[in-house]
């Protein structure tokens, strides 16, 4: 049964990689697939879409806008990889950010009978038991979930989010897929293999299975609730425990109105420049006091409650920034207000691991060409998520890892500044971070936190002293037993010894084929032995074996593409 079950799986996922394949052909990627050495898929995929509407179509339009095309068609993974690519700018143009960002998951609801299914094998009862009312229409529906509004026995007004059937089975197909390209477009493709595609599906592979449990999704709304706790400015979602589950979430259904509704705020009377007061002031103790913080503040998620309250929906993307990342900021900040070139280099070199050393002197010039141009700009205009951005993309250019949850701040800041400019034009982000840097500043430098710092230092240190005698006896017992060992693993070279290999195998058949031709030449000179047509059969099989090896290797080369 269990073989069954596997033979199943794999042949869905045969037909699933089929249709991935075929889908980016379709859309005029098939140059990256044969790089990829999947021809035996590109030779149907000709037959399929050579000369269709479909491809003359696609081919009009610009890599970045067929790629989201491609990634819509695909489904829910290739959609959700994508979302996660428009917050990367450590690896993408901004042509492909800008694209990818507009990549829609809105997929017809499934059916309620499935949905109370779902809630009575998640929860372990009927729907009508734990609902007095059930609105069979889904407010919303999306590649992973859809949400519906119901009403609990006590009347209060509720939203359930319902996971799709099946989806995690689905998702876990196209992750394996996705992995096996990976490996093949680091293997072939030297130029991706920069930006090490493997490690970017683990990190994918981690980020949505979190976001499948949604489990996960209301610890975090719990959090979020007990950091804002007492806050009259903004609210969170209460969710309910006893009625959720992995599949299953059940919170506080609200009932306010979208953030970017401007003209029924202002009907309602609401003051525009608080509410752009309140948005920022939310999102900066988010970052900055907690640590935790909402990574996709886009109007859709953005409602406003009578106060003016703010509130957030949809906790599944979030960020988070422990004390060293936050004082880092805090220190880059300092140093760009002080034109303090040599810290804020030191301090970018600080931030994440070096792939190759920069040049130092590179790395101070183009720091000073950005304090320079930040440092003539008024306060007014300055734009946080921007700077951020542009001190990304520092390290991108000095190939310096970037902390991803610091691509998620620059993308929620960019949201945040553009909603609070769209309600307050002098809205002004740098002015609400001042008192936030003000008050991290004091609690670096306070005796609390110092007490902590060097104890936990002290503590480091005590674990070090216990284990450095052991760790010696250990390392002088294998040196003096002739056990130490060094192993040292080269990269980059396979591709070298890939075409050196290849390089090899064609000039070992050139010269056989010349050898052919030299000793064909010869026998042809001497009329004994048997003969075809007045010439020696030996020298006229050895003219003919030549002529095959030759134009073997020649078609061999003119496939590579490397003449």
């Amino acid at each position: 049964m269990l073989n069954l079950r596997r033979l199943n799986r794999n042949i869905r996922s045969l037909r699933r990689y089929r249709q991935i394949l075929g889908t980016l052909l379709k859309y005029g990627f098939g140059q990256v697939l044969d790089q990829l050495q999947l021809r035996f898929t590109l030779q149907r995929g000709r037959q399929l879409f050579f000369g269709s509407p479909e491809i003359r179509a696609a081919r009009r339009q610009s890599p970045a806008v067929r790629l989201r095309l491609a990634m819509e068609e695909l489904g829910p993974t290739f959609i959700k990889l994508g979302q996660l690519l428009s917050t990367r700018p450590d690896l993408l143009t901004p042509e492909y950010i800008a694209e990818f960002s507009r990549l829609q998951d809105a997929i017809p609801p499934f059916p309620f009978e499935t949905v109370r299914h779902q809630i009575s094998r998640e929860l372990g009862s009927p729907i009508e038991s734990l609902f007095s009312h059930f609105e069979k229409t889904p407010l919303a529906a999306a590649s992973i979930a859809q949400v519906h509004k119901a009403s609990l026995p006590d009347g209060k007004k509720v939203a359930v989010k319902i996971r799709r059937p099946d989806i995690e089975q689905i998702i876990a197909t196209d992750l394996d897929i996705l992995m096996s390209l990976a490996y093949l477009a680091e293997h072939h493709i030297a130029a991706l293999h920069l930006y090490n595609p493997v490690a970017l599906i683990k990190e994918f592979r981690r980020s949505i299975q979190r976001e499948l449990d949604f489990r996960r999704e209301g610890h975090t709304l719990e959090r979020f609730a007990a950091n804002f706790a007492g806050d009259k400015t903004f609210h969170v979602p209460q969710v309910y425990r006893e009625l959720s589950g992995e599949a299953v979430l059940t919170m506080e259904y609200i009932k306010g109105i979208k953030v970017n509704n401007f003209g029924k705020l202002r009907a309602e009377g609401y003051d525009l420049k608080v509410i752009a007061r309140h948005g920022a002031d939310a999102l900066l103790r988010q970052v900055l006091v907690h640590g935790l913080f909402h990574g996709d503040p886009h109007p859709g998620n953005v409602y406003i409650l009578p106060g003016p309250v703010i509130c957030f929906l949809d906790y599944g993307m979030v960020g988070r920034l422990d004390h060293n990342l936050k004082y880092q900021l805090l220190d880059l900040l300092a140093g760009i207000l002080e034109r303090d070139v040599e810290k804020v280099s030191r301090l970018l070199l600080d931030s994440g691991e070096l792939e190759e050393e920069p040049i130092l002197t590179d790395l101070k010039k183009v720091v000073s060409d950005f304090i320079d141009d930040y440092y003539e700009v008024p306060l007014q205009e300055i734009h946080t998520g921007h700077l951020l951005t542009d001190l990304i993309g520092i390290l991108v250019q000095f190939r310096i890892s970037v902390p991803p949850d610091l691509l998620l701040l620059a993308r929620a800041l960019i949201t945040m500044e553009g909603i609070g400019r769209q309600l307050d034009p002098d809205f002004n982000m740098v002015h609400h971070l001042k008192p936030f840097m003000e008050q991290l500043a004091r609690e670096r430098w306070s005796l609390t936190y110092i007490t902590q710092e060097l104890g936990g230092v002290a503590g480091d240190y005590s674990i070090l002293l216990r284990r450095l005698p052991r760790d010696l006896r250990t390392l002088l017992l294998r040196m003096t037993r002739n056990r130490l060992k060094i192993n040292l693993e080269h990269r980059g070279l396979g591709q070298l010894i890939t075409d050196l290999d290849k390089s090899s195998n064609r000039l070992s058949f050139s010269l056989l084929i010349s050898a052919l031709i030299v000793g064909s030449s010869l026998i042809m000179q001497v009329d004994k032995g048997p003969q075809v047509m007045g010439f020696p059969v030996l020298g006229f099989l050895g003219y003919t074996i030549a002529a095959i090896l030759g134009l073997w290797l020649a078609v061999a080369i003119l496939r590579s593409g490397r003449l």
